[in-house]
C-alpha cells in the first residue's frame, strides 16, 4: 500500500516530487509501520532538505519506527531536536518509548522515562502505567509494579483490567495467590470484570501452591458468571488434580468439557495419561491414549512420551519400544525425553546392554544426549558396581559439553563410595565444588556413610588407587581427625565443611553445620578453623568474630591452628593464610593471658 501511494504521488506530481508535509507524514508513517525504518529516515531527511518543518506527527511516526528497532540513541536525538523546535513529546510518543525500553531489556531506563514525562509537562495516562506495570511484572518486579498501580490511583487515573491482570499473573507466579485474589476483588469493585486471562492466572497460581480446592471454586465462579473455562484452564486443573492423586475428579472435568462442547486438545489427554501413570493405573492410561487417537487428536511427541513413560515405569520395555515404532510410523520422531525415558527404564531393570543399545540409537539418529540421559547411564553402572565405566561416561559427557548437575555428581560419588574408592569420590566432590554445583542431602549422605564405612582403610594411604603424592583434602582432613581420635561421624561432617569452606561455599557450609548440630554434634575447633578460612577467602576477615559465641582455650585454639595449617597446604602458593595468622595471634594471646577466648559462634 505504501509503494502504491508513492507511485500515485510520482504519477501526479512527478518522480521524487512530494508536494507537502502531509504526504511526507503519510509515507514516513507507512514505511515505519512496515518495518522499513531506513526508508522512513531517508524521507525524513529529504523533507528537511526541501524546507519542510517536521510536525509532532512526523516525529511520532519516526520514533515509533525506531522503537521497533531499539535504536534509542537516534530516538534521543529526535526527542532533543523536537524540543529544540518547540514541540513537546505527547503521551503516545512517551508510551512507545517506554514500551520499547521494556521490550529491549532496559526496564530501569523505562521507569526513568516515566519520571521525565512530568518534567516535560506531559502527564502520563493509564496506558503509560499499564505499560510500566506489565513490563516490571515480566521481569519479576511485581512489588515495584504494584507501587506504580498505587501511583496511578494517586493521580486520579482509573486502573482497568490491563492494569490488574499483569499483577495478578505476577503474584501467582511468585506463589502469592492471596494477594492476587485481593487484586481481583479490587478490580471487580472498580467495575472491571475479570476475563479468561485473569481467571486463568489465578487458577494456575492456586494449583501451583497446591490449593486445588480453591482453584476448583474459581472454576465454579466462572461458570456462575457465564464465563466457562477454556481448554488451558481445564488443563491446569487436571494437571493439579492428577498430581494430587485426584484422578477421578480430573476425569469428571474431561466429561464436563465434552458435554459443554469444549474440545480437549492433546495436552489435556496427555495430562490425564501422565496422571494415570503417576497413580499406577497403566490400563487407564492406555484407554485414554487410544480414546484420544480415536477422536482424531494426534498425541504428538509429548503424548507418546507420556505413554512410553508408563510402559517403562512398569518395566514393559517391549511395549515401550513398540510405542516408539508406532510414533515413528506417524512421522512423530523420538526426542531427548523419549530416549532418556527408555534408557532409564532399562537401567531400572539393571539391563545395561539394553540401555546402551538405545543410547547408541539416540546418537546415531543425531539426537544429542542431555544431562538426564548421561546421569541415568552413570546411575546404572554405579548400581552394578562398575564405577570406572560410569567415570568414563562422566568424562564423555563433559567432552560433549553436557554440564553435570547435582544428581550426576551425587550418583558418581555414591558409586565410588559403595566400592570403597574414597579418593575418587573425594576428587569428584572437589570438582563439584570447583564448578560451584551446590551439594544436597544425598551428596552429604553418600560422603558421610562412605567415610565412616571405610575409616579403617583410610588410616593407610590408598596406594593402589593413587600415587603416594596424591592428596585429597576431604580424605586428608577426615584421616587426620580419625587419627586424632575424633568421633567418626563428627569427623565426616567437619571434613565436608572444610572442603566447602576451601571452595568458598559458605552458604552450604553453614547449612550443613546447622544439620550437624541438629544431629547432636557440638561445634568445635575444626569447624571454627574451616569457617574462618571461608570468610577470609571471601575477603570478610573483619567479620570473623560475629560468627561465634563459644569459648575456646589455648589448647582448642592450637587444634584449630593445626587444621588451619592443613587447609593452607591446599591453597594456591601454599602460603600462610589469613585464617592461620588470626588463629596464631589468638593462640599466642591465650597462652600469655591464660583466659578463655570468647568467640561469637
Amino acid at each position: 500500500m505504501v509503494e502504491e501511494g508513492k507511485r500515485l504521488i510520482d504519477h501526479r506530481w512527478g518522480k521524487g516530487c512530494i508536494p507537502n508535509i502531509v504526504f511526507y507524514n503519510t509515507l514516513i508513517d507507512g514505511y515505519c509501520r512496515k518495518g522499513e525504518v531506513k526508508r522512513g529516515c531517508e524521507l525524513f531527511e529529504e523533507l528537511k532538505l526541501k524546507g519542510f518543518v517536521p510536525t509532532l506527527f512526523t516525529y511520532g511516526a519516526m520514533i515509533k519506527g525506531l522503537c521497533s528497532k531499539g535504536d534509542f540513541e537516534q530516538i534521543d536525538e529526535l526527542m532533543s531536536e523536537m524540543n529544540a523546535n518547540g514541540l513537546s513529546g505527547g503521551v503516545e510518543i512517551y508510551n512507545n518509548i517506554i514500551d520499547a525500553r521494556f521490550n529491549h531489556g532496559f526496564e530501569v531506563e523505562a521507569v526513568e522515562c516515566l519520571n521525565k514525562m512530568s518534567e516535560g509537562n506531559c502527564e502520563p495516562d493509564i496506558t503509560t502505567y499499564n505499560i510500566v506495570i506489565s513490563g516490571l511484572c515480566k521481569v519479576g518486579k511485581v512489588h515495584e509494579a504494584n507501587g506504580f498501580l498505587g501511583q496511578a490511583v494517586e493521580r486520579r487515573l482509573r486502573p482497568d483490567k490491563y492494569s490488574y491482570t499483569p499483577l495478578i499473573l505476577g503474584y501467582c507466579r511468585k506463589g502469592e495467590v492471596f494477594r492476587a485474589s485481593n487484586l481481583i476483588i479490587e478490580m471487580t469493585e472498580r467495575g472491571d470484570k475479570p476475563d479468561l486471562v485473569t481467571y486463568g492466572a489465578l487458577v494456575s497460581g492456586l494449583v501451583h501452591v497446591g490449593e486445588i480446592d480453591a482453584a476448583l471454586k474459581i472454576r465454579e465462579e466462572m461458570i456462575h458468571r457465564g464465563l466457562p473455562p477454556d481448554v488451558g484452564i481445564y488443563n491446569v486443573l487436571m494437571s493439579g488434580l492428577s498430581k494430587k492423586g485426584m484422578l477421578q475428579t480430573a476425569k469428571q472435568l474431561l466429561e464436563e468439557m465434552l458435554n459443554q462442547k469444549i474440545a480437549p486438545d492433546s495436552f489435556v489427554y496427555t495430562t490425564l495419561i501422565d496422571g494415570s501413570v503417576r497413580n499406577g493405573d497403566l490400563d487407564e492410561a492406555k484407554k485414554l491414549f487410544e480414546f484420544m487417537v480415536e477422536k482424531g487428536i494426534k498425541p504428538g511427541v509429548v503424548g507418546y512420551n507420556a505413554m512410553i513413560k508408563g510402559f517403562c515405569k512398569f518395566g514393559l520395555m517391549e511395549d515401550a519400544n513398540l510405542c516408539i515404532d508406532r510414533m515413528v510410523k506417524q512421522y512423530v520422531f523420538p526426542d531427548k525425553i523419549t530416549y532418556s525415558t527408555v534408557i532409564d527404564g532399562y537401567v531400572k531393570l539393571h539391563d545395561m546392554d539394553g540401555a546402551l543399545k538405545v543410547f547408541n540409537q539416540m546418537v546415531k539418529r543425531k539426537c544429542k544426549p542431555n544431562v538426564v540421559t548421561y546421569t541415568s547411564l552413570i546411575k546404572g553402572f554405579c548400581q552394578n558396581g562398575v564405577s570406572d565405566r560410569a567415570q568414563e561416561l562422566f568424562r564423555e559427557m563433559k567432552s560433549c559439553h553436557v554440564v553435570p548437575n547435582v544428581v550426576t555428581y551425587s550418583t558418581l560419588i555414591g558409586g565410588f563410595c559403595k566400592e570403597g574408592k574414597l579418593s575418587k569420590s573425594a576428587l569428584c566432590f572437589e570438582e563439584m565444588l570447583i564448578n560451584k554445583c551446590a551439594p544436597n542431602d544425598v551428596t552429604y549422605n553418600y560422603l558421610i556413610n562412605g567415610l565412616m564405612n571405610n575409616k579403617s582403610d583410610l588410616i593407610v594411604v590408598e596406594e593402589n588407587e593413587f600415587q603416594k603424592n596424591t592428596k585429597v583434602l576431604l580424605v586428608d582432613a577426615f584421616r587426620m581427625m580419625v587419627l586424632d581420635r575424633w568421633d567418626p561421624g563428627l569427623a565426616a561432617y567437619n571434613a565436608i565443611i572444610v572442603c566447602l569452606c576451601r571452595h568458598r561455599m559458605l552458604k552450604s557450609a553453614f547449612e550443613l553445620r546447622d544439620k550437624m548440630t541438629k544431629k547432636g554434634f557440638l561445634l568445635d575447633s575444626v569447624n571454627f578453623a574451616a569457617i574462618l578460612h571461608g570468610i577470609c577467602l571471601e575477603g570478610r576477615s573483619c567479620e570473623w568474630k560475629s560468627f561465634y559465641t563459644s569459648s575456646f582455650d589455648q589448647q582448642n585454639l592450637q587444634v584449630a591452628l593445626r587444621y588451619s595449617e592443613l587447609l593452607d597446604k591446599y591453597l594456591l602458593g601454599k602460603t600462610v593464610s589469613e585464617a592461620s595468622q588470626i588463629l596464631r595471634s589468638l593462640s599466642d594471646k591465650a597462652k600469655t593471658d591464660n583466659p578463655l577466648v570468647v568467640l561469637n559462634y
